[in-house]
C-alpha cells in the first residue's frame, strides 16, 4: 500500500489538465506579448528610414562645412562645430538678420491663419449643427478644398492671382472697382495676403472637420435646458459649446500651428523658389539657404533651431493645456 501510492499520486498529477497545461502557459503568454510588437515592427522600420535617419543626417550635416564641393561625397567635408549655428542667430550680419526676418514673418502668418481658420472653422460648424434643406450638400461643398491636391488648389489660385487675366483683379478692380488699378499679388507687399488667403481657403475646412465632429458628443438637452432659462445663442455657446470644445480645440489649434509653421508646398508653388520678401516663410528661407546658395551646412542648421522651436512651443503649449484642464477639473 505504502509503496503503490506514490506512485498512483504521480500518475495522478501527470494525467491531470492542470499539470499538463502549466508547462505550455509562458510560450503562449509570450507569443501573445510579442504579436503587437511583432505587428508595428514593420511600421517602427519604416518610420526610422523615413523620418528619423534622415533627421539625425541633417543633424550631423549642420556640424559640417558641407558646400557645393562637398557635394558628391558629404562625408569628407571638413567638421565647422557651431560655427553654421552661431553664424545663423548672428542678427547682426546678412544671414541672421534674414532668418530673423523670416521667421517673424513666418509667425504673423501662422497665427493669422491659425486664428481665422478656427474662427471661421467654428462658426461655419456651428452653423450646420441646424438642420435644414441642403446642409448635407453644404457640407460636401465646405470640405472640397481640404479633398482638393495642394499642389492642384495652389496653382489654380496662381491663375487666379495673375495681374492682367486674373480672376481676383477682374472682380475686385473691373467689376466692384474697389482698386484704382489691377494689384500684383504674387509680387510685393500683397504677397503676403494672397499666401494668407490660400493658407486659409485649404486650411478652415479641416478646422471645421474636427469642431462638427467635436459637436456631436455635446448633449442635446444641456441646450434645451439653456434654452427654456432664457439663454440666448450667444449665451449657449460662451457657456456650453465652447467649453464642451475646450480639448477638441486644443489638439485642433497645435496641429494647424504645426502644419502652417511648416508648410512649404503652399509657398512653393504659389511664389516659385524666391518667394518676395513679404512672404519670406522660413520653409522657403531654409530651401534657399540650402539648395540655392549650395551651403547646405547653414541651411541644417537653421533646420535644426527650426526643430528645437517647434518642440518647445509644443511642450510648453502641452503642459499649459494640461495645467489648465487639470485647474477646470
Amino acid at each position: 500500500m505504502t509503496a503503490t501510492a506514490p506512485a498512483a499520486e504521480a500518475t495522478v498529477r501527470k494525467s491531470s489538465p492542470g499539470a499538463a497545461r502549466g508547462p505550455r502557459r509562458r510560450p503562449g503568454r509570450l507569443r501573445r506579448i510579442g504579436l503587437p510588437y511583432l505587428l508595428l515592427l514593420p511600421a517602427l522600420l519604416l518610420e526610422l528610414l523615413v523620418h528619423l535617419v534622415p533627421m539625425v543626417i541633417g543633424i550631423v550635416m549642420s556640424f559640417k562645412e558641407l558646400t557645393q564641393f562637398y557635394i558628391r561625397d558629404w562625408g569628407t567635408a571638413p567638421w565647422a562645430g557651431f560655427d553654421n549655428y552661431s553664424v545663423s542667430v548672428d542678427f547682426d550680419a546678412p544671414v541672421g538678420q534674414a532668418l530673423l526676418h523670416s521667421f517673424l514673418v513666418t509667425v504673423a502668418f501662422t497665427v493669422l491663419s491659425v486664428g481665422l481658420c478656427w474662427l471661421i472653422g467654428t462658426a461655419a460648424a456651428v452653423f450646420m449643427q441646424d438642420t435644414f434643406r441642403g446642409r448635407g450638400l453644404l457640407r460636401a461643398l465646405f470640405l472640397v478644398p481640404y479633398a482638393l491636391p495642394v499642389y492642384a488648389a495652389v496653382i489654380t489660385w496662381v491663375f487666379m492671382f495673375q495681374h492682367d487675366n486674373g480672376l481676383v483683379n477682374h472682380v475686385l478692380h473691373d467689376q466692384l472697382g474697389l482698386t484704382d488699378k489691377p494689384s500684383f499679388w504674387l509680387i510685393g507687399d500683397n504677397s503676403f495676403v494672397a499666401l494668407l488667403t490660400v493658407s486659409v481657403w485649404k486650411g478652415w475646412p479641416f478646422a471645421f472637420l474636427i469642431v462638427m465632429a467635436g459637436l456631436q458628443n455635446i448633449p442635446r438637452e444641456l441646450y434645451e435646458a439653456a434654452a427654456l432659462d432664457g439663454a440666448g445663442m450667444i449665451q449657449q455657446l460662451r457657456r456650453i459649446t465652447l467649453p464642451s470644445l475646450r480639448p477638441v480645440n486644443q489638439v485642433l489649434v497645435l496641429v494647424l500651428f504645426l502644419w502652417t509653421f511648416n508648410d512649404f508646398n503652399t509657398p512653393y508653388v504659389l511664389f516659385g523658389k524666391s518667394a518676395p520678401e513679404a512672404a519670406d516663410l522660413v520653409s522657403v528661407h531654409i530651401y534657399q539657404a540650402s539648395f540655392v546658395t549650395w551651403n547646405f551646412g547653414t541651411g541644417s542648421a537653421m533646420s535644426v533651431l527650426l526643430l528645437l522651436f517647434l518642440l518647445v512651443v509644443t511642450g510648453v503649449y502641452l503642459a499649459l493645456t494640461s495645467r489648465g484642464r487639470r485647474t477646470a477639473q
